[in-house]
């Protein structure tokens, strides 16, 4: 890990308020319920910290939030909340800085939709058609489309049941190793379809590696050139990167802890890995900087044409007060604002990267730790004040529910 300059008393437990530039974001065309950013109630930053220091009664090592809030400028100025509890590093007890990078896990999945959208806008991909007419004989079912593995809607057995079915003995069997996209689709193919295609939402992070596929086959690149050139650079996007099979994460960052089954168990650091059981599912790095940018991006349109971000915003229900698109997730809060954005679940880390529905507001949220429900829990509730502020509910993480999926891995 990279040095640190940052005093411990200084950050630990606090709470900073900063302005800082941001680019200004164009609004797009409503496509459903939700408020515009113009009428979010303010944040609530103590309640914010309060969330993420009960994830740390809970089992996590550290964790922090930031909210970009571009709701008062009229400028491209931005104002940015931050919050930080608890360490990065267990070993040398160094706290958790906000400049801290991590392992995204399943927000990879937006990027990577990002990519196919943008190849659907250039007229090379079609969302309707089957992924057999770009893949011949690839999948078992000629039903199934570029659409049904976008929405999660395919019947692809998520291969990742099989793998993690214990945790720590699953993931010491793939820290190291290097899959190819085609032995992890072998590995769900092994399985009968869970639903007839387009029946219904159903999550397995099997679609995004076909979506990794189809990039790769459509483009003739791999997919980090795909994000890279299409994402990373013109954001600018400086601490998000692509490294598989590479094990380690560039400059500084927060090591991420795997809670195990076991009761009692001491944590297993899981820092080092490949990430080649998710790749285009799930094996992104980046920051809570970079996450606001590019969701803010996303929403605000300059990433897309309004017609694809409308495709992206097609909602199917994938549970209580949440619905799924294509790569996008969205939220209804209790205050009755809609956030879209997606959660991220990989050894070690899970991440929350939301935004409001004009892109103008938006969350990121990090704890370094995985496998631990409650803490994903008391995470996932930091949008309600990052969102409704003090009009949240004092029982506002129950009105987010907790889909099984989502402490998964690569959620």
């Amino acid at each position: 890990m990279a040095p640190r300059t940052v005093c411990r008393s200084a950050v630990l437990g606090s709470l900073a308020l900063a302005l800082l530039a941001g680019p200004a974001h164009a609004a797009e065309d409503r496509t459903d319920a939700g408020a515009s950013s113009a009428a979010l109630p303010a944040p609530d930053p103590a309640a914010l910290a309060a969330r993420l220091r009960t994830s740390l009664a809970q089992g996590a090592p550290g964790a922090m939030a930031r909210i970009d809030d571009h709701r008062l400028s009229h400028d491209d100025h931005a104002t940015v909340y931050k919050a930080m509890e608890g360490v990065a590093d267990r070993g040398t007890a160094e706290p958790m800085d906000a400049a801290d990078r991590f392992r995204i896990g399943s927000v990879t999945k937006t990027f990577s939709a990002v990519v196919l959208l943008q190849l659907a806008a250039e007229g090379r991909v079609r969302l309707d058609s089957p992924v057999d007419h770009y893949l011949p004989g690839l999948l078992p079912d000629d039903r199934i489309t570029v659409r049904h593995l976008l929405s999660h809607s395919s019947g692809l057995y998520d291969y990742t049941s099989d793998l993690f079915a214990r945790t720590v003995p699953g993931f010491e069997a793939v820290r190291t190793r290097v899959f190819t996209y085609r032995e992890l689709l072998d590995l769900s193919l092994r399985h009968p379809l869970t639903q007839v295609p387009g029946a219904g939402h159903a999550y397995s992070n099997t679609n995004y590696v076909v979506a990794g596929l189809l990039i790769e086959e459509l483009t003739g690149h791999p997919v980090r050139t795909e994000y890279e050139n299409r994402i990373i650079e013109p954001l600018q996007l400086s601490d998000t990167f692509y490294v598989h099979p590479g094990t380690g994460i560039p400059g500084r960052y927060a090591r991420g802890y795997l809670t195990p089954d076991e009761a009692e168990a001491p944590l297993v650091d899981a820092t080092e890995q490949t990430v080649s059981w998710a790749q285009s599912a799930g094996a992104l790095i980046s920051s809570t900087r970079d996450l606001n940018t590019f969701l803010s991006a996303l929403l605000g349109g300059r990433l897309l044409p309004a017609a694809r971000l409308a495709e992206m915003r097609r909602w199917i229900p994938a549970g209580t007060g949440q619905a799924y698109g294509l790569g996008l997730r969205r939220r209804d809060l209790s205050c009755g604002v809609s956030v879209y954005g997606h959660t991220g679940a990989v050894q070690g880390y899970y991440t929350y990267a939301f935004t409001s529905e004009d892109g103008r507001r938006s969350l990121t949220a990090l704890a370094n730790v995985s496998n631990n429900g409650r803490v994903h829990l008391t995470m996932l509730s930091t949008l309600e004040p990052a969102f409704c502020g003090k009009r949240a509910k004092e029982d506002g993480a129950a009105v987010l529910p907790y889909p099984a999926e989502e402490d998964d891995l690569a959620q």
